[in-house]
């Protein structure tokens, strides 16, 4: 049986060719808007798999604007009625339906001082879409699974989009166009991680591995893994991982390892020796041969691909990796128990 979940993540390549073509005229005008205002930093409000995207944000335009980017807190707004100052931001909130009230309400607050507000969702009409002064859509169109996955690549995407057009980079949104032949080419050969599952049927968790533009990817996989499986999977860093959880490595515990070509390769490369080590069974995202012949499973991403960009291609292992798992285990992916499609949290 086709779960939802597998026909969502075929569909991301079209999706993503949808909306450059579709999205990429709003994309420049909102950095037209936001290069007039000027902002100093950039705040994000986010939940679940939005607040990842906004993990990869944090390194997009940290990098390529030069801004410093952080995470908001939205209990300060909900729980303690203390809005920090946001006159000097762009406050973006990140989310598929536009209907968190704490993501809204930390859009509403930076308005309300004065400071540019963005909206990120799948729903222009939503609160979220209303509360803030400019939107961009993520055009995925229904996402009938409850587990995130084009949802997600979109706003990855999005994102991408509205870097190049305040870099006014050319070359940079080339090489966005590119991207759903890429992710249509990592699709198709992930659909052979099914043949590796039955060995990870069984076990005491994951441990998701990834650094720099990566490092969201460890968190968006942990939680694919996590809510369609019900196993804990635990994201790090890995000067994080070293600084204490790798003891809990032992012979025969699964990492997952997201490791493309970059700046950060080499420190994978040296994270990765380490686990071999501990005798680790691990699971590598890469597109390099040598590095893809030290894992137990192998997940092979297309060569090629600017790594601010690689963030696209390299969650889609896992998102199959997450399905397959789950129809194995004999668990419906498309229904993880206890959770809904839209969560309202304050």
């Amino acid at each position: 049986m086709t779960t939802h979940l597998e026909r969502e993540i075929a569909e991301q390549p079209a999706k993503i060719e949808a909306l450059i073509r579709d999205g990429l005229g709003a994309a420049r005008d909102v950095a037209a808007r936001i290069r007039g205002h000027g902002p100093r930093f950039v705040v994000i409000a986010a939940r679940g798999t939005s607040d990842n995207a906004a993990r990869y944000a944090k390194y997009l335009f940290g990098l390529r604007q030069g801004w410093v980017t952080a995470l908001a807190t939205p209990s300060l707004h909900t729980l303690y009625g203390a809005a920090p100052d946001l006159r000097d931001a762009l406050t973006i909130g990140i989310s598929q339906s536009g209907r968190s009230p704490d993501v809204v309400s930390v859009i509403e607050a930076g308005r309300g001082q004065g400071g540019l507000t963005l909206a990120i969702t799948n729903d222009p009409s939503s609160t979220l879409g209303k509360a803030a002064e400019t939107v961009l859509e993520q055009r995925a169109g229904p996402e009938l699974s409850v587990a995130a996955t084009k949802t997600y690549t979109t706003q990855l995407a999005t994102l991408a989009m509205l870097s190049a057009c305040l870099s006014d980079d050319g070359g940079a949104i080339d090489e966005l166009r590119r991207m759903p032949e890429r992710m249509a080419a990592t699709v198709d050969a992930a659909a052979s991680l099914g043949d590796h599952v039955e060995r990870y049927l069984e076990g005491p968790g994951y441990f998701t591995v990834g650094r720099g533009f990566n490092y969201s990817t460890a968190f968006e996989i942990a939680l694919k893994v996590k809510e369609t499986n019900y196993v804990i999977a635990e994201p790090y860093s890995p000067a994080d991982l070293l600084h204490g959880p790798v003891a809990v490595v032992e012979a025969g515990f699964p990492v997952l390892a997201v490791a493309p070509r970059g700046r950060v390769a080499a420190n994978m490369d040296e994270l990765i020796a380490k686990l071999r080590e501990r005798g680790a069974r691990l699971l590598i995202v890469a597109d390099d041969a040598d590095r893809l012949a030290q894992a137990d499973v192998p997940m092979r991403l297309p060569t090629g691909v600017p790594e601010w960009l690689s963030p696209l291609i390299s969650v889609i292992p896992g998102q199959v990796w997450a399905q397959k798992l789950a129809v194995a285990r004999g668990f419906d992916p498309d229904r993880p128990r206890g959770l809904n499609k839209v969560t309202l949290t304050l």
